[in-house]
């Protein structure tokens, strides 16, 4: 059975950009020691910061169905901190796979611009691999069938066809380590955007 130690908590940076998520476990270690706050929403202020006394007594005040308890007193799971020192964004390097080259060009053709089913979809490489192509992201693009036949072992131009967009190496937004299986709470709604979940690969 999972205690409530181990209920996720959103890690907000230095300059409130969400970077992680952590357990509460930790999220109270990084609190008592003073190297991050509790983010709250109060209703008709915002947000406000709390460090561990804080914390402690607005618990106190305001109880909530999850908290832990010692032997003189009972404290909130936090459900978002922010960290006091930590302000760079974590560096994720998208992985050069067929599953990402059809997440950048969104299941779509980059010659016709049609959207297809990833089964009705192949790999072209814009410079032909024989006349010196390389296979990576910037010369990898999704194709349909049709036109991947018409361009065969051509570029572009050669087979009057023109791309839709020049295919680049693709970016994660700067979020990380959020599992999909993970339930956001409410409160982090705020902090993440939907492109967060829905990882948009690019600019």
């Amino acid at each position: 059975m999972q205690s409530v130690l181990d209920t996720p908590v959103l890690v907000l940076n230095r300059l409130w950009q969400a970077v992680n998520t952590c357990s509460a476990r930790r999220a109270f270690t990084l609190l008592y020691q003073g190297h991050a706050q509790v983010v709250s929403a109060e209703s008709g202020q915002g947000f406000l910061t709390h460090d561990f006394e804080s914390w402690r007594d607005f618990s106190q005040r305001n109880p909530d169905s999850e908290m832990v308890h010692t032997i003189s007193l009972g404290i909130r799971i936090p459900r978002i901190i922010v960290l006091l020192l930590f302000e760079r964004l974590p560096k994720k390097e998208v992985k050069f796979t067929r599953h990402n080259v059809f997440e950048r060009d969104h299941n779509t053709c980059q010659y016709c611009g049609k959207s297809f089913t990833r089964e009705m979809l192949n790999l072209d490489h814009v410079m032909p691999r024989d006349r010196g192509g390389l296979t990576n992201w910037e010369n990898i693009v999704c194709s349909c069938i049709p036109c991947n036949t018409r361009k065969g072992n051509r570029l572009p131009h050669e087979a009057g066809m023109a791309l839709v967009r020049k295919p680049k190496r693709p970016k994660w937004r700067p979020f990380l380590n959020i599992s999909l299986s993970t339930q956001p709470h409410e409160s982090w709604r705020h902090f993440l955007d939907i492109a967060y979940w829905n990882v948009e690969l690019g600019d």
